[in-house]
C-alpha cells in the first residue's frame, strides 16, 4: 500500500511566543511518522499566518528556508480562524492525500495523529480528535462548552460531542468541503454533513505552551452564537413562541384590568402596566436583534465577497533551491521574485 501524503495544516494569529517549539515538535513528530512507515516522506507542515501584527511570519518564513518540511501561507490580512483553516485545507489538497489541522498552541496532542493516520489508512474519511475529559479546564469553561454541545443537538444541529477543530480529513471530504459556498462557515457543524465514513481518536488536552489563548470569553461567545444562527432557525421560532406566550398572557391581563376599572380601582394597577410595557418592549427589542442577525447573515452571502485572499502562498510556489542558499535573501526578494516568475 502507497503511503499517504500528510499535510498539517496549522493557523497562525500572533503566534511568536509559542511559533518555534511548535515547528520543533510538529517536525519531530511528523519525522517520526515517517520513519514508522505511516506516511509519505513528502509530507508538509503549513503553517497560515492569519494576518498576523507580531514576527509570526517571519518566524515561519524563516523556518521555511532551514526545513524542508515546513511552508507557509501568509493571508492579507486576519480572515479569521475558520477562514484560515479553509485556506490551508483548500491550498494543500491537490499535493496532500490526507490532512490535519491543529492550533498553534499545541493543547491538542499531536500523538493523536498517528491513530488518525492509521485510522484513514483503514477507509475513514475523517477522523474527529476527541477530548477524553474537561478536567484541565477552569468550572464556568467546562460548563458553559459542555451546554453549547448540548444545546446544539437540542437545535438539531449535530456536532460531534467535545470535538473542536483538531481532525483529520481525506483529500476526498475536503473537495466536498470546497463545494459549501456559505461565507458564515461554522465547521464543526459543515464537515458532520459532508456524510463519508468517519470514527474518533480520544486524547487528553494539555495547557498551552505560551501566550494568551486567542478566544476569549467575548469571541467564545460570539463564536457560539454565530455556530447557532448558521445552523438553526429554531431562535426565531422560539421568539415567536415567545410572542404568542405573551399575547394570551396580555389577555389574562385585560381581563383583569378589566375587571378592576368595573370596580373602580384601576390606580392598583398601575405597577402591572408599567411592568408589562417594558416586559414587551424588551422582548420586541430582542426579537428584532435576532431577526436582524439572520437578515445580516443574508447580506454577507448576497455579497459573494470573497473568505480570504493569500499574499504569499510557499506552499504551491516553493522557493528556490538558488534563492534559498543566497546569502542575506530576505522575504521581499523572494516575493519579487516570485512575482517575477508568474508574469513570465
Amino acid at each position: 500500500m502507497n503511503m499517504p501524503i500528510l499535510t498539517i495544516i496549522v493557523p497562525c494569529y500572533n503566534e511568536e511566543e509559542v511559533l518555534e517549539d511548535t515547528i520543533d515538535q510538529l517536525t519531530s513528530n511528523l519525522s517520526e511518522m515517517i520513519m514508522e512507515n505511516l506516511i509519505s516522506e513528502k509530507s508538509k507542515i503549513l503553517f497560515v499566518d492569519d494576518g498576523s501584527k507580531d514576527s509570526t511570519w517571519h518566524l515561519i518564513y524563516k523556518a521555511s528556508l532551514i526545513n524542508e518540511m515546513v511552508k507557509g501561507l501568509k493571508l492579507s490580512r486576519n480572515a479569521g480562524h475558520q477562514n484560515a483553516l479553509l485556506a490551508g485545507l483548500f491550498s494543500a489538497k491537490e499535493a496532500s492525500d490526507c490532512m490535519v489541522t491543529i492550533d498553534a498552541d499545541l493543547q491538542d496532542d499531536i500523538l493523536a495523529m498517528k491513530e488518525m493516520v492509521r485510522k484513514f489508512n483503514e477507509g475513514y474519511e475523517v477522523v474527529y480528535g476527541v477530548r477524553s475529559s474537561r478536567e484541565s479546564d477552569t468550572f464556568f469553561k467546562r460548563f458553559t462548552a459542555e451546554g453549547f454541545y448540548k444545546l446544539m443537538d437540542k437545535l438539531g444541529v449535530k456536532l460531534v460531542f467535545n470535538h473542536a477543530d483538531f481532525r483529520l480529513m481525506g483529500k476526498r471530504a475536503v473537495e466536498e468541503l470546497e463545494q459549501f459556498a456559505e461565507s458564515n462557515m461554522f465547521l464543526r457543524g459543515i464537515v458532520p454533513l459532508i456524510g463519508f465514513n468517519s470514527t474518533a481518536v480520544y486524547y487528553e488536552r494539555k495547557e498551552r505552551l505560551a501566550g494568551e489563548t486567542k478566544y476569549p470569553l467575548r469571541k467564545m461567545l460570539a463564536f457560539a452564537f454565530d455556530g447557532i444562527t448558521s445552523f438553526s432557525v429554531t431562535p426565531i421560532r422560539f421568539v415567536m413562541l415567545i410572542g404568542c406566550l405573551s399575547f394570551f398572557v396580555s389577555l389574562v391581563f385585560g381581563l383583569y384590568f378589566l375587571t378592576l376599572k368595573l370596580f373602580g380601582n384601576t390606580e392598583l394597577g398601575w405597577t402591572s402596566l408599567i411592568t408589562s410595557i417594558w416586559l414587551i418592549g424588551g422582548l420586541q427589542l430582542i426579537a428584532l436583534g435576532l431577526v436582524g442577525e439572520y437578515i445580516g447573515k443574508i447580506y454577507k452571502e448576497t455579497k459573494r465577497r470573497p473568505k480570504y485572499i493569500i499574499d504569499v502562498d510557499l506552499f504551491n510556489l516553493p522557493v528556490s533551491r538558488k534563492l534559498m542558499n543566497m546569502e542575506g535573501a530576505d522575504y521581499e526578494s523572494i516575493v519579487e521574485t516570485r512575482k517575477l516568475s508568474e508574469n513570465n
